[in-house]
Protein backbone atom coordinates (compact mmCIF):
# COMPACT_ATOMS: atom_id res chain seq x y z
CA UNK A 1 0.00 0.00 0.00
CA UNK A 2 1.02 3.08 -0.93
CA UNK A 3 2.10 6.15 1.81
CA UNK A 4 -0.74 8.25 2.03
CA UNK A 5 -0.34 12.16 1.30
CA UNK A 6 -2.34 12.69 4.47
CA UNK A 7 -0.46 10.75 6.82
CA UNK A 8 1.05 12.40 10.24
CA UNK A 9 1.27 11.42 13.65
CA UNK A 10 -1.72 8.95 14.94
CA UNK A 11 -2.55 8.77 18.99
CA UNK A 12 -4.30 5.93 19.45
CA UNK A 13 -6.71 5.20 22.95
CA UNK A 14 -7.65 1.14 23.73
CA UNK A 15 -10.34 0.60 26.03
CA UNK A 16 -11.85 -2.63 27.27
CA UNK A 17 -11.29 -6.04 26.64
CA UNK A 18 -8.35 -8.14 24.71
CA UNK A 19 -10.48 -8.59 22.16
CA UNK A 20 -11.29 -5.09 21.32
CA UNK A 21 -6.92 -4.83 21.87
CA UNK A 22 -6.60 -7.07 18.85
CA UNK A 23 -8.51 -4.95 16.67
CA UNK A 24 -6.67 -1.84 17.99
CA UNK A 25 -3.52 -3.56 17.17
CA UNK A 26 -4.46 -4.26 13.37
CA UNK A 27 -5.43 -0.55 13.37
CA UNK A 28 -2.38 0.52 14.20
CA UNK A 29 -0.53 -2.00 11.60
CA UNK A 30 -3.40 -0.34 9.12
CA UNK A 31 -2.23 3.49 10.19
CA UNK A 32 1.41 2.10 9.54
CA UNK A 33 0.94 0.81 6.31
CA UNK A 34 -0.62 3.81 5.44
CA UNK A 35 2.16 5.95 5.95
CA UNK A 36 1.22 7.34 9.28
CA UNK A 37 3.62 7.37 12.50
CA UNK A 38 2.53 6.49 15.98
CA UNK A 39 2.97 8.50 19.23
CA UNK A 40 1.69 8.23 22.59
CA UNK A 41 1.76 12.02 23.07
CA UNK A 42 -1.97 12.64 22.39
CA UNK A 43 -0.59 16.35 22.14
CA UNK A 44 1.51 15.52 19.18
CA UNK A 45 -0.84 13.50 17.40
CA UNK A 46 -2.74 14.73 13.64
CA UNK A 47 -4.84 12.48 14.33
CA UNK A 48 -6.82 10.87 17.56
CA UNK A 49 -8.39 7.96 17.54
CA UNK A 50 -10.63 5.88 20.30
CA UNK A 51 -11.39 2.59 20.17
CA UNK A 52 -14.15 2.14 22.78
CA UNK A 53 -16.00 -0.22 24.96
CA UNK A 54 -19.68 -0.48 25.36
CA UNK A 55 -20.18 -3.49 27.00
CA UNK A 56 -21.12 -1.82 30.59
CA UNK A 57 -22.01 1.38 32.07
CA UNK A 58 -18.79 1.76 34.18
CA UNK A 59 -17.05 0.96 30.24
CA UNK A 60 -19.02 3.15 28.59
CA UNK A 61 -18.76 5.92 31.30
CA UNK A 62 -14.78 5.69 30.68
CA UNK A 63 -15.03 5.34 27.19
CA UNK A 64 -17.14 8.80 27.09
CA UNK A 65 -14.56 10.34 29.22
CA UNK A 66 -11.67 9.50 26.63
CA UNK A 67 -13.67 11.04 23.85
CA UNK A 68 -14.44 13.95 25.78
CA UNK A 69 -10.67 14.05 26.93
CA UNK A 70 -9.70 13.83 23.42
CA UNK A 71 -11.91 16.10 21.92
CA UNK A 72 -10.70 18.68 24.53
CA UNK A 73 -7.11 17.90 22.98
CA UNK A 74 -8.59 18.20 19.56
CA UNK A 75 -9.92 21.98 20.10
CA UNK A 76 -6.19 23.26 21.27
CA UNK A 77 -4.82 21.88 18.54
CA UNK A 78 -6.49 23.26 15.15
CA UNK A 79 -5.84 20.42 12.37
CA UNK A 80 -6.17 17.78 14.09
CA UNK A 81 -8.95 15.61 13.95
CA UNK A 82 -11.03 12.94 16.12
CA UNK A 83 -12.18 9.39 15.30
CA UNK A 84 -14.05 7.03 17.53
CA UNK A 85 -14.59 3.34 17.24
CA UNK A 86 -15.89 0.33 18.61
CA UNK A 87 -18.65 -1.21 20.76
CA UNK A 88 -19.77 2.24 21.81
CA UNK A 89 -19.81 3.79 18.15
CA UNK A 90 -21.45 0.60 17.57
CA UNK A 91 -24.16 0.62 20.33
CA UNK A 92 -25.02 4.69 20.02
CA UNK A 93 -24.17 4.97 16.19
CA UNK A 94 -24.77 9.17 14.31
CA UNK A 95 -26.63 10.06 17.50
CA UNK A 96 -22.79 9.25 20.12
CA UNK A 97 -21.84 12.05 17.13
CA UNK A 98 -24.87 14.29 17.76
CA UNK A 99 -24.01 14.35 21.52
CA UNK A 100 -19.83 15.16 20.63
CA UNK A 101 -19.64 17.15 17.57
CA UNK A 102 -15.83 17.36 17.87
CA UNK A 103 -16.00 13.21 16.89
CA UNK A 104 -15.10 13.91 12.82
CA UNK A 105 -15.52 9.91 12.33
CA UNK A 106 -17.21 7.08 13.73
CA UNK A 107 -17.18 4.08 12.64
CA UNK A 108 -18.43 0.84 14.62
CA UNK A 109 -16.98 -2.55 15.07
CA UNK A 110 -15.32 -3.98 12.07
CA UNK A 111 -13.73 -2.66 9.06
CA UNK A 112 -11.12 -1.56 10.47
CA UNK A 113 -9.01 -1.32 6.78
CA UNK A 114 -11.50 1.26 5.81
CA UNK A 115 -10.78 4.05 8.47
CA UNK A 116 -7.87 5.81 5.80
CA UNK A 117 -9.95 5.54 2.82
CA UNK A 118 -12.69 6.97 5.00
CA UNK A 119 -10.05 9.98 6.18
CA UNK A 120 -9.24 10.63 3.01
CA UNK A 121 -12.46 10.74 1.80
CA UNK A 122 -13.67 14.00 0.69
CA UNK A 123 -17.71 12.74 0.53
CA UNK A 124 -19.37 12.60 4.36
CA UNK A 125 -18.69 9.69 6.39
CA UNK A 126 -21.47 6.88 5.77
CA UNK A 127 -23.39 6.17 9.56
CA UNK A 128 -22.03 3.35 11.21
CA UNK A 129 -22.99 0.17 9.34
CA UNK A 130 -24.27 -2.73 10.79
CA UNK A 131 -21.80 -5.41 12.96
CA UNK A 132 -20.38 -7.87 10.39
CA UNK A 133 -17.98 -10.41 12.15
CA UNK A 134 -15.61 -11.00 9.00
CA UNK A 135 -13.38 -8.34 7.09
CA UNK A 136 -12.23 -9.08 3.64
CA UNK A 137 -8.56 -8.74 4.39
CA UNK A 138 -6.33 -9.73 6.95
CA UNK A 139 -4.38 -6.53 8.53
CA UNK A 140 -0.62 -6.12 9.79
CA UNK A 141 -0.58 -5.99 13.50
CA UNK A 142 1.29 -3.66 15.62
CA UNK A 143 1.45 -5.58 19.16
CA UNK A 144 1.11 -3.63 22.32
CA UNK A 145 1.38 -6.33 24.66
CA UNK A 146 4.82 -7.27 26.39
CA UNK A 147 6.97 -8.38 23.18
CA UNK A 148 6.66 -11.98 24.28
CA UNK A 149 3.02 -12.51 24.58
CA UNK A 150 0.03 -11.85 22.32
CA UNK A 151 -3.55 -11.94 21.94
CA UNK A 152 -4.88 -14.36 18.73
CA UNK A 153 -8.33 -13.46 18.04
CA UNK A 154 -10.10 -16.57 16.17
CA UNK A 155 -13.62 -15.58 16.03
CA UNK A 156 -15.84 -12.63 15.88
CA UNK A 157 -19.47 -12.75 17.55
CA UNK A 158 -21.34 -14.35 19.53
CA UNK A 159 -24.29 -16.99 19.01
CA UNK A 160 -25.27 -16.96 22.61
CA UNK A 161 -28.85 -15.20 23.90
CA UNK A 162 -27.08 -14.59 27.57
CA UNK A 163 -29.64 -12.40 28.63
CA UNK A 164 -27.25 -9.78 30.36
CA UNK A 165 -25.05 -9.20 27.78
CA UNK A 166 -25.63 -6.84 24.43
CA UNK A 167 -22.17 -8.09 22.37
CA UNK A 168 -24.23 -9.83 19.58
CA UNK A 169 -25.74 -6.55 18.87
CA UNK A 170 -22.64 -4.89 19.12
CA UNK A 171 -20.32 -7.69 17.70
CA UNK A 172 -22.87 -9.43 15.26
CA UNK A 173 -23.32 -13.45 14.43
CA UNK A 174 -20.59 -15.77 15.19
CA UNK A 175 -18.24 -15.85 12.36
CA UNK A 176 -14.87 -18.35 13.15
CA UNK A 177 -11.71 -17.03 10.77
CA UNK A 178 -10.17 -19.93 8.62
CA UNK A 179 -7.78 -22.17 10.22
CA UNK A 180 -4.48 -20.83 7.60
CA UNK A 181 -4.77 -17.40 8.70
CA UNK A 182 -4.92 -18.53 12.25
CA UNK A 183 -1.85 -20.24 11.95
CA UNK A 184 0.02 -17.55 9.77
CA UNK A 185 -0.78 -14.83 12.26
CA UNK A 186 0.50 -17.33 15.18
CA UNK A 187 3.71 -18.51 13.11
CA UNK A 188 4.34 -14.57 11.82
CA UNK A 189 3.65 -13.83 15.33
CA UNK A 190 6.43 -16.28 17.24
CA UNK A 191 9.02 -15.07 14.00
CA UNK A 192 8.69 -11.63 15.92
CA UNK A 193 9.57 -13.21 19.40
CA UNK A 194 6.28 -13.87 21.06
CA UNK A 195 6.85 -17.05 23.11
CA UNK A 196 2.88 -16.91 24.40
CA UNK A 197 -0.12 -17.12 22.62
CA UNK A 198 -3.57 -16.26 24.33
CA UNK A 199 -6.56 -17.54 22.20
CA UNK A 200 -9.26 -15.16 22.62
CA UNK A 201 -12.97 -14.65 21.42
CA UNK A 202 -16.38 -14.48 22.61
CA UNK A 203 -17.11 -18.05 22.46
CA UNK A 204 -13.44 -20.10 21.87
CA UNK A 205 -15.37 -23.80 22.42
CA UNK A 206 -17.59 -23.01 19.12
CA UNK A 207 -14.59 -22.41 17.09
CA UNK A 208 -15.20 -23.96 13.43
CA UNK A 209 -18.46 -25.45 13.81
CA UNK A 210 -20.13 -22.43 11.23
CA UNK A 211 -17.13 -22.51 8.74
CA UNK A 212 -18.10 -24.97 5.64
CA UNK A 213 -15.73 -27.58 6.28
CA UNK A 214 -17.16 -27.63 9.83
CA UNK A 215 -13.87 -28.32 12.03
CA UNK A 216 -13.88 -27.93 15.86
CA UNK A 217 -11.15 -26.33 18.48
CA UNK A 218 -9.43 -28.99 19.09
CA UNK A 219 -8.61 -29.46 15.14
CA UNK A 220 -7.34 -26.35 15.22
CA UNK A 221 -5.13 -26.60 18.13
CA UNK A 222 -3.83 -29.76 16.60
CA UNK A 223 -1.62 -27.47 14.12
CA UNK A 224 -1.09 -24.83 16.47
CA UNK A 225 0.94 -27.10 18.32
CA UNK A 226 3.46 -27.97 16.07
CA UNK A 227 4.59 -24.36 15.27
CA UNK A 228 8.24 -24.11 16.17
CA UNK A 229 8.27 -22.12 18.84
CA UNK A 230 5.41 -21.52 20.92
CA UNK A 231 6.23 -22.39 24.59
CA UNK A 232 2.55 -21.71 26.22
CA UNK A 233 -0.71 -22.16 24.48
CA UNK A 234 -3.47 -20.55 26.45
CA UNK A 235 -7.53 -20.86 26.09
CA UNK A 236 -9.51 -17.85 27.12
CA UNK A 237 -13.63 -17.79 27.07
CA UNK A 238 -14.27 -21.02 27.09
CA UNK A 239 -17.92 -21.87 27.06
CA UNK A 240 -19.11 -24.51 29.48
CA UNK A 241 -21.45 -26.71 27.47
CA UNK A 242 -19.09 -27.14 24.75
CA UNK A 243 -15.70 -27.91 26.75
CA UNK A 244 -15.33 -31.70 25.04
CA UNK A 245 -13.68 -34.94 26.23
CA UNK A 246 -11.75 -34.74 22.70
CA UNK A 247 -10.12 -31.32 23.80
CA UNK A 248 -9.85 -32.32 27.37
CA UNK A 249 -7.86 -35.60 26.00
CA UNK A 250 -5.51 -32.50 24.10
CA UNK A 251 -4.90 -30.77 26.10
CA UNK A 252 -3.70 -33.32 28.95
CA UNK A 253 -1.02 -34.15 26.18
CA UNK A 254 2.19 -32.81 26.21
CA UNK A 255 2.16 -29.97 24.29
CA UNK A 256 2.33 -26.66 24.53
CA UNK A 257 -1.44 -26.42 25.33
CA UNK A 258 -2.26 -25.13 29.15
CA UNK A 259 -4.16 -26.59 31.66
CA UNK A 260 -5.89 -23.41 31.97
CA UNK A 261 -9.98 -23.17 31.71
CA UNK A 262 -11.35 -20.05 31.86
CA UNK A 263 -14.79 -20.70 32.07
CA UNK A 264 -17.10 -17.82 32.80
CA UNK A 265 -19.75 -19.88 35.02
CA UNK A 266 -21.67 -16.28 35.20
CA UNK A 267 -23.96 -18.26 38.39
CA UNK A 268 -24.25 -21.83 40.31
CA UNK A 269 -27.97 -21.64 40.98
CA UNK A 270 -30.53 -23.47 38.06
CA UNK A 271 -33.27 -20.67 38.26
CA UNK A 272 -30.54 -17.93 37.98
CA UNK A 273 -28.82 -19.82 34.67
CA UNK A 274 -32.34 -20.17 33.49
CA UNK A 275 -33.15 -16.52 33.93
CA UNK A 276 -29.83 -15.24 32.51
CA UNK A 277 -30.73 -17.44 29.51
CA UNK A 278 -27.79 -19.67 29.50
CA UNK A 279 -27.82 -23.31 28.68
CA UNK A 280 -25.81 -25.22 31.23
CA UNK A 281 -27.72 -26.15 35.22
CA UNK A 282 -25.79 -26.72 38.37
CA UNK A 283 -25.34 -30.08 37.97
CA UNK A 284 -23.72 -29.64 34.40
CA UNK A 285 -21.23 -27.57 36.36
CA UNK A 286 -20.35 -30.06 38.87
CA UNK A 287 -20.22 -32.86 35.82
CA UNK A 288 -17.96 -30.49 33.94
CA UNK A 289 -16.04 -29.56 36.52
CA UNK A 290 -15.60 -33.07 37.45
CA UNK A 291 -14.55 -34.15 34.31
CA UNK A 292 -11.77 -31.53 33.85
CA UNK A 293 -9.81 -32.52 37.12
CA UNK A 294 -10.23 -36.37 36.40
CA UNK A 295 -8.92 -36.17 33.32
CA UNK A 296 -6.29 -32.90 34.20
CA UNK A 297 -6.09 -33.10 38.07
CA UNK A 298 -3.49 -30.43 37.89
CA UNK A 299 -6.22 -28.10 35.44
CA UNK A 300 -6.23 -24.48 36.61
CA UNK A 301 -9.69 -23.05 37.09
CA UNK A 302 -11.31 -19.73 36.94
CA UNK A 303 -14.15 -18.22 36.03
CA UNK A 304 -16.26 -15.42 36.31
CA UNK A 305 -19.66 -14.71 38.44
CA UNK A 306 -22.38 -11.91 37.82
CA UNK A 307 -24.21 -11.07 41.68
CA UNK A 308 -27.40 -9.22 41.94
CA UNK A 309 -28.97 -10.27 38.74
CA UNK A 310 -32.92 -9.63 38.58
CA UNK A 311 -34.75 -12.40 40.54
CA UNK A 312 -31.47 -13.13 42.56
CA UNK A 313 -32.63 -13.91 46.19
CA UNK A 314 -30.53 -13.85 49.38
CA UNK A 315 -30.86 -18.38 48.78
CA UNK A 316 -29.13 -18.47 45.23
CA UNK A 317 -26.94 -15.74 46.36
CA UNK A 318 -25.60 -18.00 49.22
CA UNK A 319 -26.13 -21.36 47.04
CA UNK A 320 -23.39 -19.54 44.68
CA UNK A 321 -21.08 -18.44 48.00
CA UNK A 322 -21.15 -22.39 48.85
CA UNK A 323 -20.44 -23.55 45.45
CA UNK A 324 -17.38 -21.29 45.25
CA UNK A 325 -17.12 -22.76 48.76
CA UNK A 326 -17.12 -26.39 47.69
CA UNK A 327 -15.42 -25.75 44.15
CA UNK A 328 -11.99 -23.76 45.40
CA UNK A 329 -11.09 -22.66 41.90
CA UNK A 330 -8.38 -21.02 41.60
CA UNK A 331 -9.33 -17.22 39.87
CA UNK A 332 -12.23 -15.92 40.28
CA UNK A 333 -13.61 -12.28 38.81
CA UNK A 334 -17.11 -11.60 40.57
CA UNK A 335 -19.13 -8.70 38.39
CA UNK A 336 -22.36 -6.48 39.75
CA UNK A 337 -25.35 -6.80 37.28
CA UNK A 338 -25.46 -3.97 34.63
CA UNK A 339 -28.91 -2.98 33.59
CA UNK A 340 -28.34 -2.37 29.79
CA UNK A 341 -30.77 -1.24 27.65
CA UNK A 342 -31.25 -3.88 24.88
CA UNK A 343 -30.91 -6.52 27.02
CA UNK A 344 -33.43 -8.92 27.78
CA UNK A 345 -32.76 -8.70 31.11
CA UNK A 346 -33.38 -5.11 31.42
CA UNK A 347 -37.23 -5.79 31.39
CA UNK A 348 -36.82 -8.46 33.98
CA UNK A 349 -38.56 -7.76 37.40
CA UNK A 350 -37.42 -8.12 40.92
CA UNK A 351 -34.27 -5.54 40.22
CA UNK A 352 -31.33 -5.80 43.22
CA UNK A 353 -30.51 -2.58 45.27
CA UNK A 354 -27.27 -2.03 43.88
CA UNK A 355 -25.57 -1.47 47.46
CA UNK A 356 -26.93 -4.84 48.12
CA UNK A 357 -25.19 -6.97 44.69
CA UNK A 358 -21.98 -4.69 45.68
CA UNK A 359 -21.87 -6.34 49.27
CA UNK A 360 -22.63 -9.93 47.77
CA UNK A 361 -19.55 -9.68 45.77
CA UNK A 362 -17.52 -7.82 48.64
CA UNK A 363 -18.45 -11.41 50.32
CA UNK A 364 -17.39 -13.49 47.06
CA UNK A 365 -14.54 -11.83 46.77
CA UNK A 366 -12.77 -11.76 50.33
CA UNK A 367 -13.86 -15.82 50.16
CA UNK A 368 -12.07 -16.20 46.84
CA UNK A 369 -8.74 -14.28 48.71
CA UNK A 370 -8.79 -16.77 51.83
CA UNK A 371 -9.16 -19.63 48.94
CA UNK A 372 -6.39 -18.23 46.57
CA UNK A 373 -3.92 -17.68 50.02
CA UNK A 374 -4.77 -21.23 50.81
CA UNK A 375 -3.59 -22.58 47.45
CA UNK A 376 -0.81 -20.28 46.83
CA UNK A 377 0.91 -21.49 49.94
CA UNK A 378 0.74 -24.66 48.99
CA UNK A 379 3.44 -24.09 46.38
CA UNK A 380 5.75 -22.36 48.90
CA UNK A 381 8.87 -24.68 48.62
CA UNK A 382 8.19 -25.88 45.25
CA UNK A 383 10.47 -25.14 41.85
CA UNK A 384 8.37 -23.89 38.56
CA UNK A 385 8.49 -22.40 35.03
CA UNK A 386 8.20 -18.98 35.37
CA UNK A 387 7.49 -16.47 31.88
CA UNK A 388 9.41 -13.80 33.05
CA UNK A 389 8.34 -10.29 32.06
CA UNK A 390 10.70 -7.96 33.06
CA UNK A 391 11.12 -5.70 36.12
CA UNK A 392 7.97 -4.83 38.25
CA UNK A 393 6.05 -2.16 38.56
CA UNK A 394 6.53 -2.64 42.46
CA UNK A 395 10.30 -2.42 42.63
CA UNK A 396 13.17 -1.66 40.54
CA UNK A 397 15.16 -4.42 42.53
CA UNK A 398 12.86 -7.13 41.44
CA UNK A 399 11.69 -8.86 38.25
CA UNK A 400 8.35 -10.29 37.46
CA UNK A 401 6.90 -13.14 35.76
CA UNK A 402 3.82 -15.35 35.64
CA UNK A 403 3.35 -19.11 36.31
CA UNK A 404 1.37 -21.03 33.09
CA UNK A 405 -1.68 -20.63 35.63
CA UNK A 406 -1.53 -17.26 36.00
CA UNK A 407 -2.95 -15.30 32.72
CA UNK A 408 -1.73 -12.01 31.83
CA UNK A 409 -3.78 -9.02 32.84
CA UNK A 410 -6.41 -10.34 34.81
CA UNK A 411 -4.05 -13.02 37.70
CA UNK A 412 -2.01 -12.75 40.01
CA UNK A 413 2.19 -12.52 39.11
CA UNK A 414 4.89 -14.01 40.54
CA UNK A 415 7.84 -11.54 41.74
CA UNK A 416 11.41 -12.88 41.55
CA UNK A 417 13.72 -10.98 44.13
CA UNK A 418 17.02 -13.51 43.69
CA UNK A 419 18.40 -13.65 40.25
CA UNK A 420 18.44 -12.28 36.93
CA UNK A 421 16.90 -13.46 33.20
CA UNK A 422 16.05 -11.32 30.14
CA UNK A 423 12.14 -10.47 29.22
CA UNK A 424 10.58 -13.36 27.53
CA UNK A 425 12.66 -16.34 28.87
CA UNK A 426 11.44 -19.35 30.47
CA UNK A 427 13.15 -19.51 34.04
CA UNK A 428 13.26 -22.30 36.80
CA UNK A 429 11.55 -20.60 39.93
CA UNK A 430 11.67 -21.75 43.75
CA UNK A 431 8.85 -19.79 45.83
CA UNK A 432 9.76 -18.78 48.73
CA UNK A 433 6.74 -16.63 49.78
CA UNK A 434 2.76 -16.92 49.29
CA UNK A 435 0.30 -13.54 49.52
CA UNK A 436 -3.33 -13.86 48.37
CA UNK A 437 -2.77 -13.35 44.87
CA UNK A 438 1.04 -12.97 43.86
CA UNK A 439 3.80 -15.03 44.85
CA UNK A 440 7.39 -14.45 45.45
CA UNK A 441 10.35 -16.32 44.75
CA UNK A 442 14.49 -17.04 43.66
CA UNK A 443 15.54 -17.89 40.49
CA UNK A 444 17.25 -21.55 40.17
CA UNK A 445 19.90 -22.25 37.36
CA UNK A 446 19.25 -24.72 35.37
Amino acid sequence: MSSSVNAGKVGVISLGCPKNLVDTEKMLGRFIEGGYTLTSQPEEADLLVVNTCGFKADAEAESREAILEMAQIKARHPGARLVVTGCLSQRYGEQLQKEIPAIDLLTGTTAYEQLIPLLESSTPPPAVAPPYSRSGEEAPRVLTTLPHTAYVKIAEGCNNPCAFCIIPKLRGPFVSREPEEIDDEVVALVEQGVKEINLISQDTTLYGRDLDRRLSLAELLRGLIEIEGVKWIRLLYLYPTLVTDTLLDLIAEDNPLLPYFDIPLQHSHSDLLKSMKRAEREKDLHDLIGRIRRRIPHATLRTTFIVGFPGETEEAFQHLYQFIEQIRFDHVGVFTYSDEVGTTAYDLPDKIALDVAQQRRDQLMALQQKISAEKLAQLIGKTLPVLVEGVSEESAWLLQGRLADQAPDVDGVVFINEGSAPPGSLVQVEITEAHEYDLVGRLVAD
